[in-house]
């Protein structure tokens, strides 16, 4: 049987991201979370892309980022944006947290900020961790 392929993440999905800036992408054929990471993993690729766009390198690595955390099953919109908010802005960071320690931490943050999601379960917060320390690391901050 062949292995079932995920949609790709439209980056319009993100929590928190401005509609200008996903329309410039688009407008320069990203419009995904993958066609992000391939535009804009490198300092020198979102120096570029910022030159082109007119988006500051800053809002790019943002959505640079949030496109490395949605690589993580389970990890999309609203989840992508609670971890980066928390703190947690990349695969790598995520791979070095004890999985009781990151839910503790996310609980806080989302009482503390009154963020507009739920925190993760424990299972959740396991299997995410464990994800990231599985997955190699492709951006350069």
């Amino acid at each position: 049987m062949a292995e079932k392929k995920r949609n790709p993440f439209k980056l319009k999905d993100f929590w928190g991201v401005d509609p200008e800036v996903i329309e410039k992408l688009a407008a320069h054929g990203i419009k995904h979370a993958e066609q992000m990471l391939a535009a804009g993993c490198s300092k020198t690729q979102r120096a570029a892309l910022a030159k082109e766009t007119s988006i500051s390198e800053a809002t790019l690595l943002e959505l640079v980022l949030l496109s490395d955390l949605a690589r993580l099953p389970g990890v999309k919109g609203i989840r992508a944006r609670l971890y980066y908010d928390a703190g947690v802005t990349s695969i790598e960071k995520m791979a070095l947290w004890e999985p009781e320690a990151l839910r503790r931490m996310v609980t806080d943050y989302v009482e503390r900020s009154n963020f507009a999601g739920i925190p993760p379960l424990s299972k959740e917060v396991s299997s995410t961790v464990a994800n990231a320390r599985r997955l190699p690391k492709i951006v350069e901050e």
